[in-house]
């Protein structure tokens, strides 16, 4: 085989390498709400017109490079018409780079007032970070009907979403791609954002400050969905959990009260009011666990009780040690906590 003919073989597989990491679900390629197509609007732009100045530059580095300086000629000699031809260039470059850093400056700006104008807002959530998971809690002015929940929230489409960020421990970085930019959570101080999600979907965000250990696995879902499906999920969020249906479940709710779960957890309806953990009153509904790392199921649920250092090394959860009944129980029943 020709070298040619090899190269040839081998360039599919060097294109796809470099997108092999790509996926539409969690990329700003892909936005859903005006927020994110305004960032979106201003990366290409500056992507635009940044890739033109760097030709500009090529190619004049290029020209120099070519010319040729006569053989013998006097190197000190001096040609006024060049030198003025020269100067006028060289000031209009630089007049051209001030209005150009000027003029992208000023869309900057104007893009940040569109992104952090202060509109009234359907929905209110308080975002706490914490090492490596996410608390979320939906404000309401009637307390009875606020509530936690924990890697997932969900918000109405064609409504506005305000998100108030805080930190527990450590700076984290608050980022769903396809909904906004990045905004920080800073120990001490509150930042907001605003986003209006205009599909429905799922779309997946990260912590995007390194924050420890575990920072690559401290994802998080936002799920997009229309105001009605939206109320249905917020008025049973806003409920207790539902009664044990069977005595598997229900017997599982006995362990897992008994157990040191209900000293870090809390699952409203029961004695379990631990508040170092994620709120687990409807776990089950949830699509993932620790953080995004697990799809959410009654196997992984048991495993992730058994043995979470083993799948979230350096996680704050402690190893508790259950027999293979209680454990199993315990997994059926928060299985069950839709």
């Amino acid at each position: 085989m020709t070298t040619g003919a090899l190269a040839l073989r081998l360039l599919p597989i060097a294109l796809a390498l470099p997108l092999a990491s790509c996926n539409l679900v969690q990329s700003p390629l892909n936005p859903v709400s005006p927020q994110a197509r305004d960032l979106l609007w201003l990366f290409w732009l500056f992507t635009a017109v940044l890739a033109a100045i760097w030709l500009a530059v090529m190619l004049a580095l290029l020209m120099s490079l070519r010319a040729r300086r006569t053989f013998g000629a006097d190197p000190l000699a001096v040609d006024p018409r060049r030198e003025s031809r020269a100067g006028i260039l060289v000031a209009g470059l630089a007049v051209a780079t001030g209005l150009a850093v000027l003029v992208l400056t000023g869309l900057s700006f104007a893009g940040q007032r569109r992104l952090f104008a202060d509109e009234a807002a359907a929905v209110t959530i308080r975002a706490l970070g914490h090492q490596w998971w996410w608390e979320f809690q939906y404000e309401n002015a009637d307390p009875s009907q606020g509530f936690n929940t924990a890697n997932e929230i969900h918000v109405p489409v064609g409504q506005t979403v305000l998100v108030k960020l805080e930190s527990t421990d450590v700076i984290h970085s608050f980022w769903v791609p396809s909904l906004m930019g990045k905004v920080d959570l800073i120990p001490g101080r509150q930042n907001t954002l605003r986003f209006t999600a205009e599909r429905a979907g799922v779309y997946r965000g990260q912590c995007a400050e390194f924050c420890g250990l575990q920072h690559a696995k401290m994802g998080m879902l936002v799920v997009a969905e229309d105001p009605e499906t939206f109320a249905r999920w917020r008025e049973v969020q806003s409920q207790p959990r539902l009664e044990p249906a069977t005595d598997e479940a229900r017997a599982g709710e006995r362990a897992f009260v008994a157990a040191p779960c209900s000293m870090c957890h809390q699952v409203r309806g029961t004695r379990a009011a631990g508040h170092n953990g994620p709120e687990l009153t409807h776990v089950g509904s949830r699509r993932t666990l620790a953080a995004g790392t697990l799809p959410m199921s009654r196997g992984n649920l048991a495993a992730w009780i058994v043995d979470p250092h083993g799948i979230k090394p350096g996680v704050n959860m402690p190893l508790v040690k259950l027999d293979p009944d209680e454990l199993n129980t315990i997994a059926a029943y928060l299985e069950g906590l839709k």
